[in-house]
């Protein structure tokens, strides 16, 4: 992009946090700020949509603290390739994520990639190096950056990505659709992973917010029985016409009947419920990036050889194998949208539980960019 003719770097408007505080509060304000420059490896996105995910809402509340400050949010990014940083053309992790986009054929040049419909998702890079990188574990590297947290993000109307963990998406997912795809969608997809579910089990989801309406979808294509434990009245029923066998309140569910159990809500007081309507020998799997408890547990509850584990991140295989699947089955993704502006509001009814599926920011598919 360059700069204006008077000398002076061009600027966009950003969502930025410079101090968390209570959501009511509005601690993201808009403003006007220079539009950043990608570097080697990096490519910079016009953004069409991001989505709003639970994790926004704790960084921007305090209760996850980024390295870094101020902050852009935002780690579910759709949007279209402007820029590309300075590279030896045609090598490296570069070329191969180009090719696999479909964005250039090997052979051609990687300045293919410029106007690519791409996806950022959470992790936005990690050191490659480690034994937890070279054994497909990257979502554990102890150098893993991720967007929105680590570097800036996506409740901006540009953002700065690595090449080589660039989303592909499906061709017949709209834009607005497919911003859901890579957050809420994958670390769902991990989740089922992470549990061990296989296909035809009983599968207990304990909240039904983004992530659980995108996983139920997966389950219900495993030919899983599902059954959804959340409060809401609204999320019961949408729970139902997705597919639930049963939906209701955890506190009033059938307890022994799951081969697997996840749990999405960030509150410890559900995971004695998630264990109770666990089988013996089952296995739940804690998806939440912050917890704020864990409360004591009765023996009785773990004793019978029932297993727990937590959901750390995603892979970049996993958000390959995820979205292809979304294409194949096809997955309905719910969405309830904003304007940029309006990114302390839709944290607020992410809070309150006023959203249906996800919320998602638009940011730039208006301008002709999607």
């Amino acid at each position: 992009m360059g700069v204006t003719a008077n000398g002076e770097m061009p600027a966009m408007r950003a969502m930025v946090l410079r101090s968390p505080g209570p959501i009511e509060n509005a601690p993201l304000s808009l403003e006007e700020v220079s539009v950043p420059e990608p570097g080697p490896g990096e490519v910079r996105v016009k953004v069409m949509y991001c989505g709003v995910c639970r994790t926004d809402l704790h960084i921007a509340e305090g209760e996850l603290r980024p390295p870094k400050m101020p902050l852009v949010p935002g780690h579910q990014v759709v949007g279209v390739v402007d820029a590309i940083g300075g590279t030896a053309p045609g090598t490296g992790a570069g070329r191969a994520l180009a090719s696999a986009c479909g964005a250039i054929q090997p052979g051609a040049e990687p300045r293919g990639l410029l106007g690519a419909r791409v996806g950022i998702p959470w992790l936005h890079g990690t050191c490659g190096e480690c034994g937890y990188c070279r054994s497909d574990q990257e979502n554990l590297c102890h150098g893993a950056e991720f967007t929105g947290f680590s570097v800036d993000g996506g409740y901006a109307e540009y953002v700065i990505a690595r090449k080589d963990y660039l989303v592909e998406l499906p061709p017949g997912f709209p834009a607005l659709e497919a911003a859901p795809l890579l957050c809420a969608g994958v670390i769902g997809y991990r989740s089922i992973k992470v549990a061990g579910v296989s296909d035809g089990e009983t599968v207990g989801l304990f909240g039904f917010g983004a992530s659980a309406h995108l996983a139920i979808q997966v389950l219900r294509h495993m030919r899983c029985t599902v059954l959804v434990f959340t409060r809401g009245r609204e999320h019961q029923d949408l729970a139902r016409r997705l597919g639930a066998s049963w939906a209701g309140q955890a506190e009033d569910g059938p307890e022994g009947r799951c081969d697997r159990a996840i749990t999405f809500a960030p509150s410890g007081a559900v995971i004695p419920l998630a264990l109770r309507a666990l089988r013996r020998g089952g296995t739940l799997a804690i998806n939440a990036v912050h917890m704020d408890s864990l409360p004591p547990l009765d023996y009785s509850l773990i004793y019978w050889e029932k297993r727990i584990a937590t959901v750390a991140n995603a892979t970049r295989q996993d958000a390959r194998e995820f979205t292809r699947l979304a294409a194949r089955i096809p997955l309905h993704v719910s969405t309830q949208v904003y304007l940029l502006e309006d990114a302390n509001r839709a944290l607020s009814d992410l809070k309150q539980g006023r959203v249906q599926g996800e919320a998602v920011l638009e940011v730039g598919a208006r301008d002709g960019t999607g």
